[in-house]
């Protein structure tokens, strides 16, 4: 977990502004108040400031008093928060009425607190549901400029150090696109490159997955995956990424030399992009169970700034942890807008 610890590093070397939406759940009271206390991030917390105060003196949480407290039903920015709404969604039927309304809907106002360049970024989730958490952030905050679908990668810490980075391989779509097209998976990889950029440290090396390696099967799911390809390299030149490839040929140096020779990627991918939701979901569960490894995530990515997304089980060190990624992210997202 020596990465986790480089993460939380260049968090606290460029502390970002997190909203934390969920400001009454106990456990992002918990991580907040280490947080906090850590230095990890500038918090802003969402909900009643009475009652935010109450609780975290009954959960006896020292720093939460270094938070930034905003009440959804009234504070100094609401109008020009609901404003923000209004111009943002009047061609979608949003009315004056509608926006003074979703203004005090925590979920919303944590995405136009970002919007108005008063965030950097977003964890919620503890208590919502992912669509919940997402309607808002797609609606107000949107997509990356080149990108149009949202996906989700995971770290997976393997007990073999061979493989990937020392060990770390960063997988996606594991999370939101069940079927993506050429040109969404190309996006996806990405979208997940920039993933592995900012948060693992390292060049990433990306190799597009198939059932084939560089045309030993005939069939339209290897054919998107060789279209993708195409596509991605049109879209970031710079990035070293091959495909079609199988997940042996990816990532053991002896196969990929056979099965694809004079390949940069074959053999040394440490980015893993999966042509299909069903494959990527089922792939990382399989090597956290079976492989013992760890997989931190969902990590959302594609998003013009970074909202990520809880697990309703999550733990206050989940949180934590995300909070820390997603400093990480923002601190990316920042030096690519220069």
């Amino acid at each position: 977990m020596d990465l986790m610890q480089d993460v939380f590093a260049r968090a606290k070397s460029n502390k970002q502004r997190i909203v934390l939406p969920e400001g009454l759940e106990e456990r992002t009271l918990k991580a907040a108040d280490r947080l906090l206390a850590d230095e990890i991030a500038t918090i802003i917390l969402i909900g009643d400031p009475a009652e935010i105060r109450k609780k975290a003196n009954e959960l006896k949480l020292s720093n939460i008093s270094k938070a930034t407290l905003i009440d959804p039903k009234s504070h100094e920015k609401k109008q020009e928060y609901a404003d923000i709404l209004l111009k943002l969604r009047e061609k979608k039927g949003m009315t004056p009425e509608k926006a003074a309304s979703l203004v005090e809907n925590p979920l919303y106002l944590a995405c136009l607190i970002i919007k108005a360049g008063d965030a950097d970024g977003e964890i919620a989730g503890a208590e919502n549901t992912t669509g919940d958490v997402l309607r808002p952030a797609l609606q107000i905050i949107k997509t990356a400029p080149g990108i149009s679908c949202v996906s989700g990668a995971f770290l997976l810490f393997t007990q073999n150090k061979i493989y990937g980075e020392d060990g770390i391989v960063v997988v996606a779509d594991c999370a939101v696109m069940p079927n993506p097209t050429a040109p969404e998976l190309a996006q996806i990889a990405i979208s997940t490159a920039s993933t592995t950029k900012n948060i693992v440290g390292v060049e990433p090396r990306v190799a597009m997955l198939s059932f084939s390696t560089k045309g030993s099967a005939s069939h339209e799911m290897v054919d998107k995956v060789v279209e993708a390809t195409r596509i991605a390299k049109e879209m970031a030149p710079e990035l070293k990424i091959d495909g079609e490839l199988q997940a042996d040929a990816a990532l053991v140096p002896a196969v990929g030399q056979k099965k694809a020779p004079g390949s940069e990627i074959a053999g040394h991918a440490n980015v893993l992009v999966f042509p299909t939701l069903e494959v990527g979901n089922i792939a990382y569960k399989l090597v956290e169970r079976l492989g013992n490894a760890l997989a931190v995530g969902p990590i959302l990515q594609g998003m013009a700034a970074p909202v990520n997304d809880l697990s309703r089980g999550c733990s206050a060190d989940d949180i934590y942890n995300m909070v820390a990624i997603t400093v990480n992210q923002a601190i990316g997202a920042k030096a690519i807008n220069k």
